[in-house]
């Protein structure tokens, strides 16, 4: 056997140095490879370090990575849903857009609804989304808005305030054809509208959600904000039930998806892919969103516009009473344990609340057999069935249950309060009699010219009293005290004492002020 040769003494050997790359490093590498799932494919010599990420363990680890929950988008909804919602093009004639001088750039009809949550939010920046532009004194005033289809047959929902004295109104769908439409019907108490599109194929369409949302939903809003065309914002369900001052029918859905001008009419979509809503208004001190946005429910854009297809037009249910809320104070004062129900404030005479024996001061608190939480919810819950139809209403009735059944009237276009006297002539009277608990000073209706002949006039309020504090003003007429009617400064005195001696910590009174009565629960005075 032959020896191997002793190559250290050979004049050019060096002793090799120790490699990077020693037995335990590589078996370090090795342990980091296998933790990455990769020890079944062994550690090839001839891969370099660049090399092990193109080998299978780094597509394993995409796939675990893939495994793990990525955020949600909204693609695929969008996708589907977007066809379906439109721009919405209007020409309006300068003299539906001309105002009395102190409207000025509101799209609404002075003295409606819209038109007063208009100026109470922010004027001609605020509310809502969809105002419309262009310039005034030029013969026609151009708007736009947005809408949805919800028939492949052209119909479609947008606000009434969009269309509301439209001359003309054009269409755009997704894919940028324009088409004309129709005004089939509006109802502005709840400010929808029913357009037809003309001359289209069959449309993609929204259906509208038959669930109620949940306070944390999803929800997104599309539509045709500062005329940009389709866009789609992404927020939550903030709130629901919300009353914006709009009117007895408000129970707007709050979302904070980005709404803005042009957004009215909009549909506003859950993750379903449903239309849970219809964006009207926005609350906007700043003009542009503020993530408070307010639309209306798919319930009642499902029965306003079945009767908007059906006659152009909707019916509600009347009773024909002036309501109020039942405050804690009122309840206490009519010895109710909770303050809900809607208090009648005053039937309307000859209606049908008067003619099946309803009084003022009796309280409403279910529709049959449904309770009634407030007074919104009663003129909701009427509404909302057709007249002609037999309702069964518990009252509470001088502290007595009793039912009433009684027919629906229909509501009038216009409701107006007129008042029967009148009251210009109320300062010439003499200063009247103290009502020191109160801090009323009041006199005979009958004895202040233009007062009529029923109650006791209010003459004086003291700044600093309880009565102050419930809204009295100089001229309010007292009408009842603790259920009884009035005409004497004593006689207001001796139902105080009377409410007193029940132990009740407040009294109720009717009040009639600028033509209309409500009742006011006045806390007592100890002593």
């Amino acid at each position: 056997m032959t020896d191997r040769p002793d190559l250290s003494t050979l004049p050019s050997y060096k002793a090799p140095k120790r490699s990077l790359f020693s037995a335990r490093k590589l078996a370090l590498m090795a342990s980091v490879v296998a933790g990455l799932g990769a020890a079944t494919y062994g550690f090839s010599p001839t891969h370099n370090p660049a090399d092990l990420f193109t080998t299978p363990a780094h597509a394993q680890v995409n796939n675990e990575v893939k495994k793990v929950q990525q955020p949600v988008g909204f693609a695929d909804i969008v996708e589907r849903v977007k066809p379906s919602v439109i721009s919405v093009k209007v020409n309006i004639r300068e003299k539906v857009a001309k105002d009395d001088g102190n409207n000025e750039d509101s799209p609404f009809q002075p003295g409606s609804p819209m038109e007063r949550f208009f100026r109470r939010f922010g004027g001609p920046d605020g509310l809502p989304p969809g105002l419309r532009g262009g310039p005034r004194g030029g013969g026609v005033v151009t708007g736009q808005g947005s809408g949805f289809f919800i028939s492949a047959d052209g119909f479609a929902v947008t606000n009434n305030h969009v269309v509301d004295g439209a001359d003309k109104v054009e269409v755009t769908t997704d894919d940028g054809k324009t088409y004309s439409a129709k005004v089939i019907g509006t109802d502005p108490k709840t400010d929808l509208a029913l357009i037809k599109v003309e001359g289209g194929p069959n449309f993609q369409f929204a259906k509208l959600s038959d669930s109620k949302p949940r306070i944390g939903d999803w929800v997104l809003a599309v539509g045709n904000p500062f005329g940009l065309g389709g866009t789609v914002t992404a927020g939550i369900v903030s709130a629901s039930g919300r009353d914006i001052g709009n009117g007895p029918y408000d129970d707007f859905i709050q979302i904070d998806a980005p709404v803005n001008k042009g957004n009215s009419g909009g549909p506003a979509f859950d993750v379903s892919g449903e239309v849970m809503g219809v964006n009207t208004a926005i609350y906007s001190p700043s003009g542009g969103s503020v993530g408070i946005a307010f639309s209306i429910p798919a319930a009642t854009v499902k029965s306003v516009v079945a009767q908007l297809k059906d006659k152009g037009s909707v019916s509600r249910g009347w009773i024909g009473v002036q309501i109020q809320p039942v405050t804690s104070d009122i309840a206490d004062s009519l010895g109710m344990k909770k303050a809900e129900g809607a208090l009648v404030a005053e039937p309307q005479a000859n209606g049908p609340a008067a003619k099946a024996g309803i009084e003022s001061g009796d309280v409403i608190t279910a529709v049959n057999g449904e309770t009634v939480k407030d007074a919104r919810e009663l003129a909701r819950t009427i509404g909302g069935i057709a007249p002609g139809n037999a309702v069964k209403l518990n009252v509470l009735h001088k502290g007595q249950d009793k039912v009433v059944n009684i027919t629906l009237g229909q509501l009038p276009n216009n409701l107006e309060a007129k008042a029967d006297t009148d009251n210009s002539d109320k300062g010439n009277s003499s200063r009247g009699t103290d009502v020191p608990k109160l801090g009323l000073t009041v006199a005979p209706a009958n004895s202040v010219a233009g007062a009529g002949k029923e109650g006791v006039v209010v003459t004086e309020v003291d700044p600093k009293s309880a009565a102050a504090e419930r809204g009295f003003k100089e001229g309010d007429v007292i009408l009842e005290v603790a259920g009884k009617s009035v005409g004497t400064a004593g006689e207001v005195r001796d139902a105080i004492t009377a409410a007193r001696s029940d132990n009740k910590n407040s009294v109720l009174m009717r009040v009639k002020s600028g033509g209309s009565s409500r009742f006011v629960a006045v806390p007592l005075a100890k002593g």
